[in-house]
């Protein structure tokens, strides 16, 4: 039976991440610079939240949408940061993590053969996630000349009588780039044009550190054509919890809710009660602030460090990754990065793991102790010097 396994599963190559870190974490003395994770834990005050969950013998389904008392509390929080109000009721979902909002997301819009335009560096699981929905991705390559920012003009290049939406993240993963919003309105301007979806990933909304966030959907006439994927992992430190959202369109969530009641039910209750905690307390707010400020200096420290040892690294402006150009080296990304985990122990994640559009960089995350990265940064010293 050769053909058990679909072909668009089959097509789809495991993920370049945990293929090359399964293979680190077998090593000794290795400084990981390589899964996108806080090292911080959890604050405490939602942590505590969790806990008192728990022990009051909170462990039973909730609706399928999530906790009502925490779609407002999201609710309130986005439209106090972002200017966007949502209907708790019918245009605020809770998942499991950003990734499966995502997976609803292009679920519930696509139809077998529809394009999705994807900018490119981009996660690895973007157009992996179109393939298994039914669509096909069309990926676009940003660079360094535009610091990493899709255009308007890119896009209508790309898009086709089979195009149904635009899926963009920013701040990026892996180039820590951010779309500012002369590039927004280019991109939205395109999408109403040919009447195209947005999707919009959100997950570093709070780890901006140049200017503030600007969410897709605030622009004009975005709102109701843009779905925001978001969650609590990166801005929260509560990546082990596993819960996401998306904010849209009350018939777009439908469709997204229909899909998460039978594949999913709902988000797991413990992280839903603690997180709560997280939108609506002031020790969990002043918490996320000092998390940012953290990265931000370890930021500073990255950059400016790999551009001085001779790996010229792009200002990354949110997220926490450094996305330095080893073209200078001679060899290929994949050859870089496992050469520099075999000689100095130090682990980066190849650029193509992100697209075609990644080749001749690596991706570095700086949310890691600072003396780590210090210590990083002076081995790959001696392999930069080593290798010319």
């Amino acid at each position: 039976m050769a053909d058990r396994i679909s072909q668009r599963v089959a097509v789809v190559p495991p993920s370049g991440i945990r293929k090359f870190f399964d293979i680190a974490a077998t090593m000794a003395d290795v400084i990981s610079l390589g899964i996108g994770e806080p090292d911080f834990v959890t604050p405490d005050v939602i942590r505590q939240a969790g806990i008192a969950s728990l022990q009051r013998g909170e462990t039973r389904y909730t609706s399928n949408s999530g906790i009502l008392e925490l779609r407002q509390a999201l609710s309130a929080k986005w439209a106090g940061l972002y200017g966007v109000q949502y209907d708790p009721e019918a245009e605020i979902l809770m998942t499991v993590g950003g990734s499966e909002a995502l997976y609803l997301a292009l679920t519930a819009i696509l139809n077998p053969g529809d394009e999705v335009i994807v900018s490119e560096p981009c996660f690895v699981s973007y157009e992996a996630e179109v393939i298994f929905a039914g669509g096909v991705p069309v990926p676009i390559a940003t660079n360094v000349a535009t610091t990493f920012q899709v255009t308007g003009a890119q896009i209508e290049s790309a898009v086709t009588s089979r195009t149904k939406a635009i899926l963009i993240s920013y701040p990026n993963n892996p180039t820590g780039a951010v779309l500012d919003k002369v590039r927004m309105l280019e991109i939205a301007e395109v999408a109403a044009r040919h009447d195209l979806l947005v999707i919009s990933d959100e997950i570093y909304d709070r780890l901006v550190y140049a200017a503030p966030h600007i969410t897709f959907s605030s622009l004009p006439g975005m709102r109701d054509r843009t779905v925001v994927v978001g969650g609590f992992s990166k801005d929260y430190a509560m990546t082990g919890w596993r819960l996401g959202f998306a904010l849209g369109p009350a018939d777009i969530l439908g469709a997204m809710r229909k899909v998460h009641q039978y594949t999913i039910m709902s988000a797991p209750t413990t992280g839903q009660v603690a997180a709560i905690t997280g939108l609506r307390d002031p020790a969990a707010e002043e918490a996320v602030l000092a998390m940012r400020e953290s990265y931000d200096v370890r930021r500073k420290l990255l950059v400016s460090g790999l551009n001085s040892i001779g790996l010229p690294t792009f200002e990354p402006r949110g997220a926490f990754y450094a996305f330095p150009d080893i073209r200078a080296s001679g060899m290929t990304s994949d050859t870089f990065a496992w050469t520099l985990l075999e000689e100095e122990r130090v682990a980066a994640v190849p650029g193509p793991a992100f697209g075609l559009a990644g080749e001749g960089y690596v991706r570095m995350c700086y949310a890691t102790a600072k003396d780590k990265l210090e210590e990083a940064l002076e081995r790959m010293a001696r392999f930069v010097r080593r290798h010319g």
